[in-house]
């Protein structure tokens, strides 16, 4: 049974009330003389993959600038696009040292050996600085989409692209079926349970505060940095608790009526699956944030590829840099579908998804293992960026003053992320 209300529907069962999102063709049937439309919010989704690209067939021309610029091959399957898109070169991570981590300092710019005596350091993401400014009204802060086969990926050590403020890997869904019952399935354990759950979660927590403030007195600095740090990671918990309460009782939102659980697949089907479920996660508001560390294993075996994903980021040529071009081939094609989807699902004020996102697509890595000028490609209008243009920024400017300035762009108004020295003002020239 469908019940509608101004524009608003839900879908209502004996054991549901969800909520659809505002529906356009109900525009004039229930408007309101004076209404005015709500201003869509900002969103930002960051695409990363493992291992690189082709560099010979998936850069630009380094002497071919601006907007005349012949698109190469690995990236004709987005030509329709070609306005709405801006490709950049020589951006540049100056800490990574690691071929095959792709994803680990994507989005953090941090020095791995930042800490005296550590193997290991890690900072803040990118998705999630984002996520703290633009994800406070939705019911999930971000949403971190992730493949089975990350190990395997050329990612490195990390759940996610996403790392939070203590540099700590935050977790992912791993598969489309995962990500589509976070989102949109509502838990059949009763309302009175959980919050009676959510309030022992609570006392819990309240104690171990109390036990660790008593334990802090007299420490030396190295355990009371430690102890700070696991102050931090309760404050965290506090705050999801905090969310948790507020949306505790809300039904999650419904992209459509005809929605259904998706199937189980792998590889270039996966990547398809987890664009169009973005796509309702969009429509319905339940996140702003988001990031997608993609396959790569599953990915070339569905094209059909007989080697490891590892053996093909060695190309040199033959069959291994065919598979190589046959990943980027396709990475295109289903972007240009993500694009096609953005550009034609609309907001309540009559925009388009497209115009009101930031999109970012690529690796931490060139290709082989070459770890300068990351493969850098950005679409949407959210972030104000300039686009149909191919970009050629001074050699080894920080990767991270790209996500300074799309992070400014899209209103978080922060002084420095990473290792950036600045924005690159070319974007919104």
């Amino acid at each position: 049974m469908t019940i509608t209300t101004h524009r608003r529907s839900f879908l209502k069962s004996s054991s549901a009330f969800i909520a659809l999102p505002f529906l356009e063709s109900l525009r004039s049937r229930y408007a309101v003389g004076n209404e005015t439309p709500t201003v869509p919010p900002k969103r930002m989704i960051f695409l990363g993959m493992g291992f690189g690209v082709t560099k010979e067939t998936w850069f630009p021309k380094i002497d071919s600038t601006g907007t005349d610029y012949e698109l190469p091959e690995g990236l004709k399957p987005l030509k329709r696009h070609i306005q709405d898109f801006t490709v950049i070169q020589n951006l540049t991570n100056q800490y990574n040292n690691e071929a095959h981590w792709g994803s680990t300092f994507y989005l953090t710019g941090a020095n791995r050996y930042a800490e005296p005596g550590q193997s290991f350091y890690n900072s803040i993401s990118a998705d999630q600085v984002a996520a703290e400014v633009l994800g406070r009204e939705t019911r999930f802060t971000s949403l971190q989409l992730n493949s089975q086969d990350a190990k395997s990926s050329g990612h490195g050590p990390g759940l996610s692209l996403a790392w939070n403020r203590q540099g700590k890997p935050v977790s992912g869904v791993d598969t489309p079926v995962a990500a589509f019952h976070k989102l949109f399935s509502d838990q059949g354990t009763p309302l009175a349970q959980r919050q009676a759950d959510l309030k022992r979660r609570s006392s819990v927590l309240d104690t171990v505060l109390e036990d660790a403030r008593s334990f802090g007195r007299g420490l030396n600095k190295t355990d009371t940095d430690k102890l700070s740090e696991y102050y931090q990671s309760i404050r965290d918990i506090e705050t999801r608790l905090s969310k948790e309460e507020q949306w505790l009782d809300v039904p999650k939102k419904h992209p459509k009526e005809d929605i259904q659980e998706p199937g189980k697949v792998a590889g270039h089907e996966e990547v398809k699956l987890m664009y169009d479920i973005m796509i309702a996660a969009m429509q319905v508001d339940a996140t702003r944030v988001m990031s997608y560390r993609l396959p790569t294993e599953a990915f070339i075996k569905s094209l059909g590829a007989s080697i490891s994903a590892h053996n093909m980021s060695h190309y040199s040529e033959g069959t291994r840099m065919e598979v190589s071009q046959a990943r980027d081939q396709k990475h295109a094609e289903l972007l240009a579908y993500f694009i096609d989807k953005l550009k034609t699902t609309k907001e309540p004020d009559g925009s388009s998804l497209f115009d009101h996102v930031s999109l970012s697509f690529g690796s931490n890595i060139n290709s082989l293992h070459y770890l300068n000028n990351c493969p850098t490609l950005l679409t949407g209008g959210g972030a104000g960026v300039k686009h149909g243009r191919h970009i050629v920024t001074a050699k080894e400017t920080p990767l991270c003053n790209l996500w300074l300035s799309l992070l400014r762009g899209s209103g978080i108004n922060i002084e420095s992320h990473g290792d950036s020295t600045g924005t690159i003002d070319e974007l919104f020239a």
